[in-house]
């Protein structure tokens, strides 16, 4: 009787559960900090590409981009509404509103930036890194197979601008529908802070400083919350997301997306499974469909805010991201060969990141920065 091992005391379960969630929330500001920094470091130049009137192929370039460079969809959609009602892409709101399109397929591709560079917290231990970066890149390989598909079929038939405009033209005037991200109310107070205690110094771009803080706190904050998840719930977590939440691939879609339109940013939504991806508390399976939801999910608030608008094709702006992303889910998920490809890719990519540290940096860079940027100038 006295060799049977003693539960540890309810106390310091509680302890463990507070750090886990000041770590949770440190890792969440990080996230806000790098948003931050990048809009402070590339937020004109990306206003600036975007504004400027493109073919389809330089506009899908340019929202991968500049999204890239802002770390939100939201705002590059928000511009692009901009640009269709002030007339940038011509009178004829249905030709505007097809010219609009490709910018935001380009921003469903830059939007996903955020959580491989999230999965970088776990880069100095490989099982975890390998496990983290192939959850966050499996995004990356669902929205460019999407754009692979859908983007010439687009430029034929224009398929989407006609189902988006003729779905706003059915609720143009409903009404607006407004709601505050709590992560955000929670989070940005802080975020400010720091940001402001940066600029206050008077530095001649205090925004790099911002990123290496954003980046250190993000490290920091992912290593010990691993270790704590880990040694606290990974049984009981395993146990319950398995047999609830992410049982199905339908439910996991589903979670996905109520907790993007609840936390309004897709960013946040996938970055917060990387984590326990690393940690080993959810596959990479389980994950891909979740992300699917976080598509729907961030067009759902821009859709709400948009009904009150008193012209058709900006409310189709909203509606189009919308329908790009169904359709995209629509033409990929129901084919087990075509669904498993974006699976398949992220696996071997991420056996390639583990081989060479070097490698998932210069993907990063290459990918949402290098390669865009060289194309819209080759191309224009």
């Amino acid at each position: 009787m006295d060799n049977i091992p003693k539960s540890p005391p309810a106390w310091k379960s509680y302890l463990k559960v507070l750090a886990i969630l000041a770590l949770l929330y440190f890792f969440l500001v990080s996230i806000g900090l790098i948003g931050s920094a990048f809009k402070g470091l590339g937020r004109t130049f990306a206003e600036q590409l975007i504004q400027t009137s493109a073919g389809p192929l330089v506009g899908l370039l340019i929202g991968i981009l500049a999204t890239s460079l802002i770390q939100s969809s939201s705002t590059t959609t928000s511009i692009v509404v901009g640009m269709v009602a002030a007339g940038t892409f011509g009178d004829d709101p249905r030709i505007a509103l097809a010219a609009a399109i490709p910018y935001i397929m380009g921003a469903n591709i830059g939007t996903s930036v955020t959580n491989t560079i999230v999965s970088l917290g776990h880069i100095v231990r490989k099982s975890e890194f390998k496990r983290a970066f192939a959850a966050s890149i499996v995004h990356d390989f669902f929205n460019l197979m999407s754009v692979c598909i859908l983007f010439p079929i687009q430029l034929k038939t224009n398929f989407i601008g006609q189902s988006a405009y003729w779905l706003a033209e059915r609720f143009i005037g409903t009404g607006t529908v407004t709601f505050n991200s709590p992560v955000k109310m929670i989070t940005q107070p802080t975020v400010h802070l720091i940001t402001n205690i940066f600029k206050a110094q008077e530095l001649i771009n205090p925004y790099w400083l911002i990123l290496i803080t954003a980046l250190v706190m993000l490290f920091l904050a992912l290593k010990y919350l691993t270790v704590a998840i880990r040694s606290l719930v990974i049984s009981r977590l395993e146990a319950f997301f398995d047999s609830h939440i992410f049982k199905t691939w339908i439910r996991a879609m589903f979670f996905g997306m109520a907790i993007t339109v609840l936390v309004q940013s897709s960013s946040i939504t996938t970055s917060l499974v990387i984590p326990l991806a690393g940690a080993g508390i959810l596959t990479l399976r389980q994950i891909f469909p979740y992300t699917l939801g976080s598509n729907i999910g961030t067009t759902i608030t821009a859709i709400l805010a948009s009904l009150v608008a008193a012209s058709v094709a900006p409310v189709a702006v909203a509606f189009a991201h919308l329908l790009f992303n169904v359709f995209g889910i629509l033409v990929i998920w129901p084919i087990p060969l075509v669904r498993n490809i974006p699976i398949k890719l992220a696996e071997n990519l991420a056996a390639m990141a583990i081989r060479n540290r070097i490698f998932p940096l210069l993907y990063i860079v290459v990918v949402f920065f290098i390669l865009p940027i060289s194309l819209i100038f080759l191309t224009r």
